[in-house]
């Protein structure tokens, strides 16, 4: 008698045993899309970042550029500093970025001193558990901007034609320029900063 229940509860005991191994393996695949899917989205917001700098950093050398050809003409300066003048549509290197990243671009809004990117992967999170993780794409968007790093006090009307205004950028280096000897400008870098916005 003692022997036959033994069997029956090891009979009873098995099934259970069943649905815990099979509840534990559903949960571990359910964690591991759940990563799946976290991969992805930090794919899209990577390439987002990416995108968004590069439209914001050809903007600055567009500037620079300008600045450059100006540097003769101050009184465009203080437009050139406040982003005025470069091209509207700088997006075409968000595009690059985002390829590059693979991830294609929903969204982008280049404009002035401000540039934003709206991406999305080209890769779902995968087949998984979750029907859904197989064709979701990761969303995500960024914006870089553009912060001028010099400041100059404009001349006075009266000032002779060989004078430059001297440029104080960032960490109080100054530039004499002269107009005479201009071999040796800021560069890109040192005229502005392009780094992501906070919000």
């Amino acid at each position: 008698m003692t022997r036959l229940r033994a069997r029956g509860d090891s009979g009873q005991v098995f099934p259970i045993y069943i649905t815990v191994v099979a509840g534990l393996l559903f949960l571990a695949f359910a964690y591991f899309a759940v990563g799946q899917a976290a991969v992805n989205r930090n794919g899209a917001q990577t390439a987002a970042d990416a995108a968004a700098l590069a439209a914001a950093q050809e903007t600055r050398d567009q500037l620079a550029g300008l600045w450059v050809d100006a540097v003769r003409d101050p009184t465009k300066w203080q437009e050139i500093f406040a982003g005025i003048g470069a091209a509207d549509d700088t997006c075409w290197r968000a595009y690059e970025l985002a390829g590059q990243n693979d991830a294609s671009v929903d969204d982008c809004d280049s404009e002035r001193l401000r540039s934003t990117v709206a991406v999305q992967t080209n890769k779902t999170a995968g087949t998984s558990v979750i029907p859904a993780t197989s064709t979701k794409r990761a969303h995500a968007s960024a914006t870089a901007v553009i912060e001028s790093l010099c400041t100059f006090v404009p001349l006075d009307q009266n000032a002779p034609d060989d004078v430059l205004p001297k440029l104080t950028c960032k960490d109080g280096k100054e530039w004499d320029l002269d107009p005479t000897d201009l071999e040796v400008l800021p560069s890109p870098k040192d005229l502005f900063d392009v780094h992501l916005a906070n919000d």
